[in-house]
């Protein structure tokens, strides 16, 4: 068995053409759709603040209303949507990694 044979064993787990293109179209769409959850979630935890009150601490905790109301605010909503999109690019990394077994395909 040659070289070039070898490879495209490993890397065409189907054996005949349309099975190794719908292969191939599933395992594009879901490195697009992790690479759209992962920017996501890159870009929501960018846009959170710090959790530390910097200088603020030394002085005593001080109580405000976004300190009361901490369920409602902006910083709720980004927490829980960074949480969504990190749990999906979780489930669509095992579902990808689960397609790539060789039995699923012939």
């Amino acid at each position: 068995m040659n070289v070039i044979s070898m490879i495209a064993n490993i890397l065409a787990p189907a054996k005949d053409a349309a099975t190794y293109a719908t292969y191939r179209t599933v395992s594009i769409v879901f490195v697009i759709a992790m690479l759209v959850a992962a920017v996501a979630a890159i870009i929501l935890v960018f846009m959170q603040p710090g959790n530390s009150q910097g200088i603020d601490a030394l002085g005593g905790s001080s109580e405000t209303f976004f300190g009361k109301n901490k369920g409602k605010s902006t910083e709720a909503v980004l927490k829980k949507w960074t949480m969504i999109c990190l749990a999906v690019l979780a489930v669509f990394a095992i579902v990808f990694f689960i397609l790539q077994i060789d039995a699923i395909w012939s």
